[in-house]
């Protein structure tokens, strides 16, 4: 199994508010652990909610008894949720602020996923799925049927979320499970990167030549070189190498 991961400010943004982790080895009771946390929030409050995100995640994670990974994965996210909302509320530097957030381990033979916002997980292999659903105000207007997906991607609603770690009581956790075999690919990303490729050039990019690492580092670049508009945040995983 082989993973890289990275991070890039773009070219618009004075900081960056992704935050990412990846360990191919166990923490706690999962066999491993990819992260991805995309922090919304005035000043420095977003930054703060992405690595707060992570960090109260791993930590759950490490204190968690369970065993299937979902319960694991989505106490933990709640936990987070708990710890940023509290913070929040104490300070009014941080009203308002939250992230998203895609976890997700491989345990030889499924992938699991849990996700809460619009930061995406996909699986590539003779084509490019997304297995995460947005949580996104034009996502759930393609869901009703008034607008379709090519339409979503220029509507000026589009990086409304409608759902995130820090910003509800209640927060409802959405988790998959994906059996994988040789030749898949796994990526975690943001939507700095979303918002700047279309899904057929990330397929291209994936597919293409070069380690984990150089094709991590092409998407990247291919972000920037679209504008750049947003922080980017990638995870790319071969499961079977």
């Amino acid at each position: 199994m082989k993973a890289f991961s990275i991070t890039d400010i773009g070219k618009k943004r004075q900081l960056n508010q992704d935050h990412i982790y990846s360990s191919l080895e166990p923490v706690g009771n999962l066999p491993n652990i990819f992260l991805v946390a995309d922090g919304m929030g005035g000043h420095k409050a977003g930054g703060y909610a992405s690595s707060c995100a992570v960090e109260t995640i791993l930590e759950g994670v490490r204190d968690s008894d369970g065993v299937r990974p979902e319960e694991i994965l989505t106490e933990a996210i709640q936990r987070a949720n708990e710890v940023i909302e509290k913070r929040a509320g104490e300070d009014e530097r941080f009203s308002g602020m939250g992230t998203t957030v895609i976890a997700a381990c491989w345990d030889g033979k499924e992938l699991i996923a849990a996700n809460v916002g619009d930061s995406r997980l996909y699986v590539v292999n003779g084509g490019i799925e997304q297995v995460t659903e947005d949580h996104s105000l034009v996502q759930e207007m393609v869901r009703i049927g008034g607008i379709n997906k090519e339409e979503a991607r220029s509507h000026p609603n589009k990086n409304i979320i409608t759902r995130a770690v820090g910003l509800e009581q209640d927060l409802s956790v959405d988790c998959f499970r994906r059996p994988l075999k040789p030749g898949n690919i796994v990526l975690l990303c943001s939507d700095g990167l979303t918002d700047m490729l279309e899904d057929e050039e990330i397929y291209r990019i994936l597919t293409g030549e070069g380690t984990i690492q150089q094709r991590a580092q092409a998407l990247v670049q291919a972000a920037n070189d679209n504008g750049g508009r947003d922080n980017i945040a990638v995870i790319v995983i071969d499961p079977f190498s």
